[in-house]
């Protein structure tokens, strides 16, 4: 595993700021730019590095429906990015990125597919086909039928923390979760893990809706929900958590040790996604792990297939793991 100093080295920062960034630190003054590579380093840190290929092949677009800013808020799409670049230079595509949804620059592109990161309305979807035959699109499946996907069983994953925490023994069991709406606003995005969880603990007769807080799948939020039911609950807070993403969980982790809550002694917590910087947060956390190399990966493939004359269209659900830190017990 690459250590904090591996990836202060290569930035070429301190190790000190990079165990800051690393932990959300709110009260650290670093621009955007070097968070970005910080971020970016620890990512391509994680996992080994192939030779490319010296074929020629296709130029294709990938859409991301998060921009540069927003992906410092969300590492787990960055981590998606980086695998579909590092596969692109690996089978020695042209790549052109897009960082917005702009479908007048994406025709004029001039090319013969698009591996598409994120989560894309019909009116979108239906404009992306008339673009280009070849769409692979990555953490979602608007169209089983028509185009390939690479997605994560959420619904899996949410039972995989769910049945640890029953099977340890914990009788209360909060979700702190995120909303998610598509850009050009037309629908709010149902979430699998919210959905799961109030199903799944119904099942078991454990469900109480007030230990259930949404807002945003940011760190800020998770920091605020946490402090809510803290406030909330007082004494009674459950004593675990399941975080809708790795962000949340480290913002409440966050609000639990300011309040002095002892984790995971108090109260266990486990997140979503194992996002590169889930190991060096204090205590490092417990996390469902996301293959998301192997999701940019497998997107570029389907789509190489496709282009090579495939028709039949392809789902593929990338397998998820429980990887038990020091946030649970």
């Amino acid at each position: 595993m690459a250590t904090i100093k591996d990836i202060a080295e290569k930035a070429n920062v301190s190790i000190a700021t990079v165990s800051r960034v690393l932990n959300y630190d709110t009260t650290l003054s670093v621009g955007d730019e070097t968070k970005k590579k910080i971020f970016e380093i620890a990512e391509e840190l994680s996992y080994k590095k192939r030779p490319s290929k010296k074929a020629a092949a296709p130029r294709i677009a990938m859409i991301h429906w998060y921009s540069e800013q927003e992906e410092l808020n969300d590492l787990y799409y960055m981590s998606i990015r980086l695998s579909v670049e590092q596969q692109c230079m690996h089978q020695n595509l042209q790549l052109v990125k897009f960082f917005s949804y702009d479908i007048e620059q994406i025709k004029s592109s001039d090319i013969q597919g698009i591996v598409a990161i994120g989560k894309f309305s019909q009116k979108q979807v239906d404009e992306l086909s008339r673009v280009a035959d070849t769409i692979v699109f990555v953490d979602s499946s608007p169209d089983d039928e028509q185009f390939d996907s690479v997605v994560i069983d959420f619904e899996k994953a949410a039972k995989k923390i769910l049945d640890y925490f029953i099977n340890k023994g914990h009788e209360s069991i909060g979700y702190i979760g995120g909303h998610e709406a598509f850009k050009d606003q037309t629908a709010e995005i149902e979430d699998l893990r919210e959905k799961t969880f109030k199903e799944y603990m119904a099942q078991k007769n454990m469900y109480d809706e007030t230990f259930v807080y949404t807002g945003e799948f940011t760190v800020q939020d998770g920091y605020l929900l946490m402090q809510k039911a803290i406030d909330d609950f007082g004494d009674a807070l459950p004593t675990a958590f399941f975080a809708g993403n790795d962000l949340i969980a480290i913002g409440a982790l966050r609000a639990l040790h300011e309040k002095g809550i002892a984790v995971p002694e108090r109260v266990n917590i486990i997140g979503v996604n194992d996002i590169s910087v889930s190991k060096y947060v204090y205590p490092p956390l417990s996390t469902v792990k996301v293959h998301t190399e192997l999701m940019g990966e497998t997107a570029v493939d389907l789509l190489l297939e496709r282009i090579a004359g495939r028709k039949i269209a392809k789902k593929i659900f990338i397998a998820t793991e429980l990887v038990i830190r020091k946030s649970s017990f």
